[in-house]
This record gives structure tokens, sequence and C-alpha cells, in this order.
């Protein structure tokens, strides 16, 4: 058995496909890439696929993370190019790592977010920005699926700022957003909390701490999740820890075969001495 772990993206208009439309997308590329997967068991098995903590339908990301098991080693990089090629062109896997750490959904304790706010100065936006950091609490209300619920938005937000539209990590595709006019740039840093807070969640909130509202919806994307660096706002690689184990891995075996080699040619030494 083998798991992977890969990276994808929701770009462009797939930002619109909703988690159980990408999951049939992926099982049909797996099937595609002829990726010989391990299957769960009973009447009805599926593949073994684990998904962790996907983004709001309609929100795009450059981080979406999930994990395969399968029955057959397989190079992880060729795994996800085969994927990727098998998906359409927006869920795009861009990186692929061998599964060495347990845990991959618990380093997955924050996300950092990016908000284009178009129609909104980025003073304005500044301005919003400190009004809803400065407040204890911001009490925000969504409808779920049991009902109305209140709770706080201002604890789960590790970082908020405003930036100008030159600021951007991510450029919106073509005739997708107005163009022209006023824009800010909302970049924050959110903790996976429970309930989940959502970027939408603080859109409300500085609306009710500032009255800011955008004249049209927000873009939103994902620009990264991992683990949270309290002191610095920072949110750090969840695959670095696989990566430095098989980095680790490897210059073990090198080192092991370099002393393997070393001890061979020993005795021969040894032998010649004797003689």
């Amino acid at each position: 058995m083998q798991r992977i772990r890969l990276r994808y993206t929701k770009r462009g208009r797939l930002r619109f496909t909703s988690h159980r439309d990408f999951q049939r997308a992926f099982e049909r590329a797996l099937r595609r890439a002829e990726v010989p997967m391990a299957y769960s068991a009973g009447f009805t098995p599926h593949p073994k696929v684990s998904y962790a903590n996907a983004a709001p339908t309609g929100t795009g990301s450059e981080a979406e993370y999930l994990e395969i098991q399968l029955t057959e080693r397989r190079d992880p990089e060729t795994v996800r190019a085969l994927l990727d090629a098998s998906l359409p062109d927006g869920l795009d896997v861009t990186e692929a790592v061998e599964a060495r750490t347990s845990g991959l959904a618990d380093r997955l304790q924050a996300s950092v977010w990016e908000l284009r706010l178009d129609g909104v100065g980025t003073e304005e936006a500044g301005r919003a920005v400190q009004a809803f950091l400065a407040a204890a609490e911001v009490p925000v209300e969504r409808r779920t699926k049991n009902g109305l619920r209140t709770f706080d938005a201002r604890g789960a937000v590790a970082r908020l700022e405003a930036l100008p539209a030159e600021g951007a990590a991510t450029a919106p595709a073509p005739g997708d957003r107005p163009g022209g006019g006023a824009c800010a740039i909302l970049r924050l840093v959110v903790r996976h909390l429970t309930p989940a807070v959502r970027p939408d969640d603080v859109l409300s909130g500085l609306r009710v701490t500032a009255d800011l509202a955008p004249p049209v919806p927000a873009a939103v994307t994902r620009l990264a999740q991992g683990l949270l660096d309290e002191e610095t706002g920072a949110v750090t690689d969840p695959l670095a820890p696989d990566r430095d184990a098989a980095t680790a891995a490897a210059s073990t075996a090198a080192g092991a075969s370099t002393a393997q080699a070393a001890s061979g040619d020993s005795p021969a030494i040894s032998g010649e001495g004797t003689a």
C-alpha cells in the first residue's frame, strides 16, 4: 500500500464546482489515469480518497488537499501529471508527495484568503479593517440547515489587512469582473474553528462594524492553508513535513548504500594484507 497527498486548485469558473461535483470528476480522472486505487469493502466499494477541508462552493482556491491510497507503488509526480491531464482546466493538480507522516488534516489549522472588492477604495477598506480589528467581538448571523445561527466572526481572524489592487496574488479571468473603477484587496488569515468562520462571514462582520457594503459580490480565493504561527500570523505548507521526511529517507538510504559498499571492500583489503 502507498499513500499519496495531492494539492489541487479551483480556478476561474470551476470555483462554482460543488465538492460533490469535484468528487465525481476526480473519481473519473482516477479511472482515466489508471491509478491502482485501493477500495473500501462492502457492497458498494469506493476508492479510498480522503478530502480535507474543501473550500465553499463559489470560492476559488490555490490550496485544496486530498490523500489517495494505492495498492501498488507509483512515482508521485507521474501520478500528479496523469491526474492533471485527466481533469478539466481549472481543476489543476499542482503537487504530489508520498505520505510519510500522519495527520494531514490536523495540520490544516488556518487558511489565507484573498477577497477582491470591486467598487471599494483602498482607504475605505482600510478604515473598515481597523474598525473590525478593534472590536472585541463581531456577532454575525448565518442560516444553516439547523436554522439561523449567530456566532463571533472576530475571534477566528488571526490577521486582516487592506491592499491596493496591485497587491493581489491572483488575477481575475478576462470578463469575469467589472473593469475600471476602485478596487481593494483584503488579505485575511482565518483559523479553522467550530463553527467554521468563512470569508463571507468576515464580510458580514465588516458590514456590521463599518457599514462596508461592496456594490458587487466579492471574488474570494483561498491562497494557502496549513499550520498557523500565532505570533506572526503566517500559514506554513502542510506538505513540507512529507517532503522533509522523503529527503531524510533518501539521505539515509544513500548513506547506508555507501557504508555497505565500503564494508564490502574491507574484507578483500584485509585478505590481501594477510596473504
